[in-house]
């Protein structure tokens, strides 16, 4: 088997990888692409839907300005050039789940193209190419399973026909699963922050298929591409790449050939399969919208759009390093969605040292977290909570173990840090010193032997009695007073 492995990666080790990413992203509207009926998620099956949405004849598309303002915005995001004049067309195909037996998209003259995204793996920085950004409107969703007979039936539910999409090419200038992973990562994180989706996989406003194809080191041509669709979540997309590379060199060092076709992931598998052979641009017909005039956007109209553009991630991370004097991994944990750096700060305006709310997030808030299965949103201790906590240890009001006590019981009773603090009587760190050095004088009674080691020139053995002390005193000591203390009585 080590063998065989050992064969396995020398023969990908000949190959690079070449992988582009088509990302399809549900827009965050009230109502759909061309009529009024709304987008709403979880509806029940064929509700949301209209003569327009459903294809009946004289019915006639309307176009959703707010889905164009969120393309504009995402694309501009994305550093594309968005074209003053861009047509819709109809990508004809049939398919139980799409009734006007097309769909309304964008072909050869887009909303937006030309654009990027910076990526950064092993502290190197590469720029993805976006070749295009174009609107069209989603198809309805075919249901396999879950019914009493859909070992012979396919259910369809046509509430998600016509809910506003843009659709993501990405040029193909990704050369690992690695990258790929990290441009969705970078690409999700954006669209985020400019509010035009919620890129919830799960509910199905972020879909992604992967194109891939394998070459020789050094070969200019392009191989075969094999087309993985439909994967739900980034990391069964790293594990179909990963896949898809091995299976396509084994197929060329055997002699075989790639067949450019789509595919489907088995994720309790680890494995994809044909599903159809891969249709080309012809095969769909394209051909211009005829009840949809051509889509202008002017450059007055692309100015004012920009102007609720937010400060993108990347930028902030930079400037929070900036101001704050955090660290740039503090700031990627701190900028993973746009309300926890707004979060952060607002807090760290008013805390008196932004460096230790930073640490107390990372050190104690996203432990507690990943160990209930939460989220950062779903803290009980707000950022305002932290930068209090932060300041009464800052100013030796509490100690660290005070405050790791307090947000155990922040996460057992689901309240933020001032709340729980004040039901605890606003428990501070003693440093009256005639009763630490009480308590001290019997801790160094009950350990002579310590007491020898450190009068033998065993220093170390402070942290011992600190430690004692400390737990005689229940945390309540503040351990700067303790170490001056102890140091008096162990040398006397």
């Amino acid at each position: 088997m080590a063998t065989a492995s050992a064969d396995i990666k020398a023969a990908i080790a000949k190959y690079e990888a070449v992988i582009g990413l088509e990302v399809h992203v549900q827009l965050l509207t009230a109502t759909k692409a061309f009529c009024g009926c709304s987008t709403k998620f979880g509806a029940p099956p064929n509700t949301n839907v209209c003569p327009t949405c459903l294809g009946l004849p004289g019915a006639l598309p309307v176009l959703n300005e707010k889905a164009v303002e969120f393309a504009v915005l995402a694309s501009s995001a994305l550093n594309c050039r968005v074209n003053e004049t861009s047509i819709f067309a109809r990508k004809n195909y049939f398919y139980p789940d799409l009734p006007k037996g097309y769909q309304i998209s964008q072909y050869d003259k887009p909303l937006a193209e030309h654009g990027y995204i910076e990526i950064k793996l092993n502290h190197e920085a590469k720029r993805i190419g976006i070749t295009r950004l174009h609107m069209e409107e989603d198809a309805g969703k075919s249901l396999h399973d879950g019914f009493p007979d859909s070992a012979e039936r396919t259910y369809i539910d046509l509430n998600r026909s016509g809910v506003p999409l843009i659709e993501i090419v990405s040029e193909p200038d990704m050369r690992s699963p690695e990258e790929a992973f990290e441009y969705l990562t970078r690409l999700k994180e954006i669209i985020l922050y400019t509010g035009v989706s919620d890129c919830n996989m799960e509910e199905g406003s972020l879909r992604c298929d992967a194109n891939i194809s394998v070459r020789p080191h050094g070969a200019e041509k392009f191989g075969t591409k094999a087309e993985v669709k439909n994967v739900n979540s980034f990391r069964f997309i790293k594990a179909a790449l990963e896949h898809e590379i091995e299976r396509q060199v084994l197929l060329l060092e055997s002699g075989g050939s790639v067949a450019q076709e789509t595919r489907l992931y088995n994720a309790n598998e680890g494995k994809t399969y044909s599903m159809r052979s891969k249709e080309q641009a012809h095969d769909y017909r394209y051909f211009p919208e005829p009840d949809l005039l051509p889509l202008v956007v002017s450059a007055a109209w692309q100015a004012k759009i920009r102007e609720s553009l937010p400060e993108l991630p990347e930028a902030r991370r930079a400037r929070l390093v900036r101001e704050y004097g955090i660290t740039e991994q503090d700031a990627g944990v701190l900028t993973l969605t746009r309300s926890l750096a707004d979060q952060f700060e607002e807090a760290a305006k008013h805390a008196k040292n932004p460096k230790r709310v930073a640490n107390l997030v990372q050190g104690e808030i996203l432990g507690r977290l990943k160990a209930k299965g939460l989220e950062i949103e779903q803290s009980p201790i707000s950022m305002k909570g932290v930068a209090a906590s932060a300041d009464l240890v800052e100013s030796g009001a509490i100690s660290g173990k005070m405050l790791k006590d307090l947000y155990d019981l922040c996460f057992e009773r689901g309240k933020d840090f001032p709340a729980v603090y004040a039901e605890e009587g606003s428990p501070r760190q003693s440093t009256d010193t005639s009763a630490l050095e009480k308590i001290i004088d019997e801790v160094i009674a009950a350990n002579p032997k310590q007491l020898e080691q450190y009068r033998a020139g065993k220093k170390t053995v402070i942290a011992f009695f600190v430690g004692q002390v400390m737990k005689a005193s229940k945390g309540q000591a503040n351990p700067q007073v303790v170490n001056e203390l102890l140091a008096k009585k162990l040398e006397g």
